[in-house]
């Protein structure tokens, strides 16, 4: 019933992104959502940077478009394979289980985004304002640092190259999802991988919040999700080392950025009531 469409991944995620502030913070998660407004509405700041980060994903939502209209038929997965031959392969057939799978699955698709609303529920309820912000500065850079990866360097999946040997893995538990995932993530943008930067990302802001049960709840989901993204045959290992690198630069300069634009008068009303920043 999960994955027979987009509305009950949507409910489920809405659940997961509730049950990961509950268990990052202790306390009533619904609560988050109310600070989250409150903070847009008296922070023109933060509803600068919420709206410029809104502007991305919409941009990265609308990238096939762009794509698809542009003159250009360059693919790059020959080369990429000629690099690191069958490690996927190896890798999928060494772990495949009728157990892990469906584990594999869940983590890819609902607790990957889950995983980022959360954040900044955790943080929103930590009154942590520089991880905030952090957030939000680290999730524009890391889509606006793979977008024109994805228009000008294309890497298929590997399942879909067929010298790969590599199962979609994926379609065992979620039947439908080239029908109803696949508009928002495109058959060659591979390069670099989103769910390793974003999820590497999360992963350094929760261990530099200073929560630490966040910072737990995020190494853990990052290496699932990078385990998953070879296990269901979608990455290559070219694309999770880029994606990594990625995810380390987007997060620390993510932490520096919001350093700088809470300093002064306005930094001052918006540091946290805790002594979290003395962790960093």
């Amino acid at each position: 019933m999960l994955y027979h469409s987009m509305q009950g991944i949507s409910i489920a995620s809405a659940i997961t992104v509730v049950l990961l502030i509950w268990l990052g913070t202790l306390r009533n998660p619904f609560k988050a959502a109310y600070l989250f407004i409150k903070e847009l509405l008296t922070s023109r700041k933060f509803l600068l940077l919420f709206f410029i980060m809104v502007c991305i994903l919409l941009a990265n939502k609308y990238e096939l478009k762009i794509e698809d209209s542009m003159n250009y038929h360059k693919d790059f997965t020959p080369w990429v394979f000629s690099m690191e031959g069958h490690f996927v392969k190896h890798l999928q057939d060494f772990f495949h289980s009728s157990y892990i799978t469906p584990i594999s699955v869940f983590f890819y698709v609902v607790v990957f985004q889950s995983l980022l609303i959360a954040s900044v529920g955790v943080y929103i309820s930590d009154q942590n304002k520089v991880f905030v912000i952090a957030t939000c500065f680290a999730i524009i850079m890391n889509y606006a640092v793979a977008i024109p990866f994805y228009l000008f360097f294309p890497v298929n999946e590997v399942w879909s190259y067929p010298p790969s040997g590599v199962s979609f893995l994926m379609l065992d538990v979620f039947p439908s999802f080239e029908q109803e995932y696949r508009p928002l993530s495109g058959l060659n943008n591979c390069f670099p991988s989103l769910h390793t930067s974003i999820s590497v990302t999360m992963m350094v802001l929760g261990l530099r919040s200073g929560n630490r049960r966040f910072g737990i709840m995020t190494t853990v989901s990052a290496v699932v999700i990078i385990f998953s993204i070879f296990y269901l045959g979608i990455h290559w290992l070219t694309d999770m080392i880029a994606g990594t690198i990625l995810g380390l630069l987007a997060s620390n300069l993510g932490i520096l950025f919001a350093k700088m634009s809470l300093k002064g008068k306005d930094g001052a009303k918006l540091q946290p009531r805790s002594n979290m920043l003395n962790n960093l």
